[in-house]
């Protein structure tokens, strides 16, 4: 039986991580930034939705589809962490877990593309 995407390391860690940006842009000095706390909090909400979107399909050619949507998404959370921290809306402490961990995400989606592709290829 295959895994249910609650069992994906990859799908934990995008949690985490939604809790931390969620935590983040309940911070003060965004509270004027609506359409940035907006935009930040969808691309970061994309990563797990398109994991578990990706994985009912029971397609591995589905699922890395959706896994490559999910790692654009993480690429964007990163993106705009870099520009709260350069805009000055965060401090670097604020975001610097939050950005470590988005590459650390990035980076598994891309272990799991390649798995994925093997399994394909092997058929």
């Amino acid at each position: 039986m295959t895994k249910s995407f609650e069992e994906f390391d990859v799908h934990k860690k995008g949690v985490i991580l939604t809790k931390l940006i969620f935590s983040l842009v309940n911070n003060t000095s965004l509270d004027k930034e609506y359409g940035f706390k907006d935009q930040i909090k969808r691309a970061v909400i994309s990563i797990t939705n398109n994991i578990a979107e990706g994985s009912e399909y029971n397609n591995n050619k589905q699922f890395v589809r959706y896994l490559k949507i999910a790692k654009g998404s993480c690429a964007e959370v990163r993106n705009m962490l870099i520009l709260a921290k350069e805009l000055e809306l965060c401090s670097e402490d604020e975001i610097q877990k939050s950005l470590n961990l988005t590459i650390e995400i990035s980076q598994n989606i891309s272990n799991f593309i390649k798995y994925l592709n093997t399994k394909l290829n092997t058929k």
